[in-house]
């Protein structure tokens, strides 16, 4: 290889480095990362049997709502549209808030510390889930002493909270930087039929973030998202931000869901461009899963570079300090190559 071919080489890498490489979270990967419940038992609900998880069934029986059992999202789009029901629409909401307050992780290693370790600060998770897996499981793992990716809440979070004046996001029970105000608690709910995302500013703070790291990706993992058809406003700016599939003919996408390659491919169509994209069916067998925090240079040295590249799967763990061991001579690398680059002149 000539001097010039390893600058080009070396150029290409520097710009591509710095992208982020983009996660799409929905409820399937709580699902998948808790499938035998939080640490008191209590279940991951989808959307197909979110009634029968959340208490919410008896209410909407005792409500006269017929059908309580059906999709819980038109359900209550239907209710917050009727002036008379604003009861009935502030005990739901209560009952949900309350539900996915109270889930708190187990000890042992689950998926979503296996999620935030496996990416760095450039980094993005975004995600539609309300539980508070993600923002406990970067607390919890602060002791790794590890850059952790930046989360973005796209349908609000209760762990999760906003300062209005100053336009800060931050954590419930916590207090903004700047003013020194509490956070506001964020919102959960947005009827399906007028989910008008720009409305309300801790929403819209976050995906207009979402939409510019979409927009420099160089990978897309979706994990456990479904593309409701019902939530068709979300699919709109995430195409908008991605910029279609023929704009995006070097990116790569990854879909780790247990549903069917063709209803995958379908529902991901406009993101996916030609044959570059993976399907799994685990978060062990992903890009993320085989090269934690090193999916950047793995995919330049796979798709750009054509080089061999070999796995490195985390191994099987059940503690967190264990985990962070494993983890530690990847961070200790990142460090050195931080400290190089501030000494370089």
């Amino acid at each position: 290889m000539s001097d010039l071919e390893v600058s080009i080489e070396q150029e290409i890498s520097q710009i591509a480095m710095g992208k982020p490489h983009v996660v799409l979270v929905g409820a399937g990967a709580s699902r998948a990362a808790l499938p035998h419940g939080d640490r008191s038992g209590k279940r991951m609900p989808l959307m197909g049997d979110f009634t029968e998880i959340v208490p919410v069934a008896r209410t909407l029986e005792r409500a006269g709502v017929q059908n309580p059992h059906t999709n819980f999202e038109l359900q209550y789009a239907a209710i917050a549209s009727d002036p008379s029901k604003s009861d009935l629409r502030t005990e739901l909401e209560h009952i949900i808030y309350s539900y996915f307050n109270s889930l708190s992780l187990p000890d042992e290693v689950t998926l979503y510390d296996l999620l935030v370790l496996s990416l760095r600060s450039k980094d993005v998770i975004a995600t539609f889930n309300w539980d508070p897996f993600l923002i406990q499981a970067v607390r919890r793992n602060a002791a790794a002493k590890a850059s952790m990716p930046r989360i973005a809440f796209l349908h609000g979070n209760v762990l999760s909270g906003y300062c209005r004046k100053d336009a800060v996001h931050g954590t419930k029970g916590t207090r903004c930087s700047k003013c020194g105000e509490p956070f506001e608690p964020s919102r959960l709910l947005f009827p399906i039929s007028a989910k008008d995302y720009h409305a309300d500013p801790m929403i819209a703070n976050a995906w207009k973030f979402v939409e510019w790291a979409l927009s420099n990706a160089f990978m897309l993992t979706v994990f456990g998202y479904g593309a409701p058809s019902s939530d068709q406003s979300a699919m709109d700016l995430l195409k908008g931000a991605w910029g279609g599939s023929q704009r995006r003919n070097m990116e790569q996408v990854e879909i780790i869901d247990v549903r069917s390659e063709d209803d995958l491919t379908s529902s991901w169509d406009a993101f996916i461009h030609t044959h570059h994209y993976d399907i799994f069916a685990t978060f062990a067998e992903s890009w993320i899963g085989k090269h934690p925090r090193r999916t950047g240079e793995a995919y330049l040295n796979q798709y750009l570079f054509a080089k061999f590249i070999s796995d490195n799967p985390v191994s099987p763990l059940k503690s967190l300090p264990s985990l962070w061991d494993w983890f530690r001579p990847l961070i200790s690398v990142e460090e050195a190559n931080q400290r190089n680059d501030r000494s370089s002149p």
